[in-house]
């Protein structure tokens, strides 16, 4: 699934779905999280932003992927480790996720229910059972192909919808950072006392 692709993890990789404490570095804080944090879930309320339920009321796991053209990552669900809210921010170029449901055997469509185009500097957010019900994922393209409005479930929120030429987008190299709230969070301190016993 993510073979010849660069990936990083921030604070560190997660073990039986449990992520060992600790902070992330600042260049993966500000100014994203403080951006995300001041997100109201509805309209108006500015008290209740999109990580209010979750565990520990912001993200504190970030995932670094590069896409290189040709480069993608097969359907899958993120899991129950997770908060279901996540928060992708694209960095470099543009690309389609593609998002798909089960048949009643359980097994994936063969065709994308939505394709929503990640423009670079762009957030997208998905939540609750976007989260929990659907797979993404990102085809293993050189190009991305018949992007226009039928095609594309975010096309009215493009913010550069002519730079796409007669419906195709070349793709270039693209980085995302993908921000989640690790459920199981161990703390350092219970961690290292394991091998204080005597």
């Amino acid at each position: 699934m993510l073979t010849h692709r660069r990936l990083q993890t921030w604070p560190g990789d997660l073990t039986k779905d449990t992520l060992l404490g600790s902070p992330l570095p600042n260049w993966l804080v500000d100014p994203v999280i403080p951006r995300i944090l001041a997100l109201s879930k509805e309209e108006g309320n500015h008290d209740d932003n999109i990580f209010t339920g979750s565990p520990h009321r912001a993200p504190n796991h970030v995932l670094v992927n590069e896409y290189l053209p040709g480069q993608g990552i097969m359907p899958h669900k993120d899991g129950p480790a997770y908060h279901p809210v996540v928060c992708t921010v694209s960095l470099g170029a543009s690309l389609c996720l593609d998002v798909y449901g089960s048949n009643e055997d359980g097994t994936r469509e063969s065709n994308p229910r939505w394709r929503i185009f990640q423009e670079p500097r762009s957030l997208l957010i998905t939540t609750d059972d976007l989260y929990t019900e659907y797979l993404h994922g990102i085809a293993d393209l050189g190009a991305d192909m018949d992007l226009r409005e039928g095609t594309i479930a975010n096309w009215p929120l493009l913010r550069s919808p002519d730079l796409i030429l007669h419906g195709k987008n070349e793709r270039q190299t693209r980085t995302s950072l993908t921000y989640r709230d690790v459920i199981k969070v161990s703390k350092l301190g219970s961690k290292i006392g394991i091998f204080d016993r005597r």
